[in-house]
C-alpha cells in the first residue's frame, strides 16, 4: 500500500538544482529572442507554459516549455458564426507569415545554441540539455482570440505545424485557472498534480501503466471537485480522484456540453476526436493506479 507519509512526500515540487536549471534554460532563450536583430520593434510576447510555469512539474519531469508569441497578427473565429462578435477590422497584410515567424526563431535559437542543440518537430523547436540546463520546447505562435456574440472574447495562441493545419492553445487560461483552483483548495491542488505524476512515474516504471501525458494528468485533477482536496488525508484525496476519472472514462462522453470535462485552461473539452489521448488510455490508467493504491 501507499502509505500517506509517501504520497506526502510526493507533494512537492522539483529540486531546487532542478529549478536553478530551469530558469537557467528560460533565460537563455529569452536572451536569444531578444538578440536577434530581425525582431528589433515587432511585438512579441515570450512566456513560459506548462508544468514549468503552473509549477506541477516534478523530479525528471523538468522540461522547460516556453512560447514565443507574435502579436503583430491576430488570428480569429466567431463562437457563434450567424452570431458574429468580432469587430470589423482589415485583413493583415505583413511580413509576419507562419513561416517566416518559424525561420527567424530558429534562426535566433541557432545562434545561442549551436553544434546541433536545436532539432525541429513539428509545432516547436526542442533545444537540448545540457549538465546546466533542461530540454526546453519552444512554441512560435500567433495571437488567437475566440470571440463571443456581445463581443467578449478569450485569448490564447494559434500555431501552424510544419505538417499543415494549426493548434489553438490558451496557455495563459492554463495558468489563471490553476492558480485560482489552487487557491480555492489552500494549495492542495498543486500538491495532488504532483502526486498523480509521480504515481504514473512509479506505475511506468513498475510496466503496470502506459506513460500518460503531463498536461493530461493536470487537466484530470482540475477537473475534480474542490473539496476532495480538503480531506484529511492524501490518501482520502487521491481516493476521491482516481474514482471520478475512472467513473468519467467508463461511460461515454456526455451529451450536455457543460457536463463534459475540460482542459485545464477552463477553455477546450478534454475528451474530443482529435485529441493525442483517449478515454480508454485514461480509464485503464486510472484502473491501474486504483489498484496500486489498494484502495479495493
Amino acid at each position: 500500500m501507499v502509505t500517506e507519509e509517501r504520497l506526502a512526500s510526493w507533494t512537492g515540487p522539483s529540486s531546487d538544482a532542478e529549478q536553478l536549471k530551469q530558469d537557467l534554460t528560460e533565460r537563455m532563450i529569452r536572451e536569444a529572442i531578444a538578440a536577434h536583430a530581425a525582431f528589433d520593434g515587432v511585438n512579441l510576447s515570450i512566456y513560459a507554459k506548462g508544468s514549468y510555469a503552473n509549477n506541477t512539474n516534478v523530479k525528471f519531469d523538468s522540461d522547460v516549455d516556453i512560447v514565443v508569441e507574435c502579436r503583430e497578427v491576430e488570428y480569429w473565429e466567431d463562437y457563434d458564426p450567424s452570431a458574429g462578435g468580432h469587430p470589423a477590422g482589415s485583413p493583415y497584410e505583413g511580413p509576419w507569415t507562419p513561416d517566416r515567424f518559424r525561420a527567424e526563431v530558429k534562426a535566433a535559437l541557432v545562434n545561442k545554441f549551436p553544434n546541433g542543440s536545436v532539432t525541429s518537430g513539428t509545432t516547436a523547436f526542442e533545444v537540448e540539455a545540457t549538465s546546466s540546463r533542461v530540454n526546453a520546447d519552444v512554441v512560435p505562435c500567433f495571437t488567437y482570440r475566440m470571440y463571443f456574440a456581445n463581443g467578449s472574447y478569450q485569448e490564447g495562441t494559434k500555431l501552424f505545424k510544419t505538417t499543415g493545419g494549426s493548434i489553438v492553445n490558451y496557455p495563459k487560461l492554463q495558468l489563471e485557472r490553476g492558480r485560482a483552483k489552487n487557491t480555492r483548495t489552500n494549495g492542495a491542488y498543486k500538491k495532488t498534480v504532483r502526486i498523480l505524476k509521480r504515481l504514473e512515474n512509479v506505475l511506468v516504471d513498475a510496466g503496470l501503466s502506459d506513460e500518460v501525458p503531463s498536461y493530461l494528468m493536470e487537466c484530470l485533477i482540475y477537473n475534480c471537485p474542490d473539496e476532495y482536496f480538503t480531506r484529511a488525508t492524501w490518501r482520502g484525496t487521491m481516493q476521491g480522484c482516481l474514482a471520478d476519472i475512472y467513473n468519467y472514462t467508463n461511460r461515454s462522453e456526455p451529451a450536455d456540453e457543460a457536463e463534459r470535462w475540460l482542459e485545464a485552461n477552463g477553455a477546450k473539452f478534454l475528451f474530443h476526436g482529435s485529441q493525442k489521448w483517449t478515454r480508454e488510455q485514461v480509464h485503464a490508467f486510472a484502473n491501474a493506479a486504483w489498484d496500486y493504491m489498494e484502495f479495493g
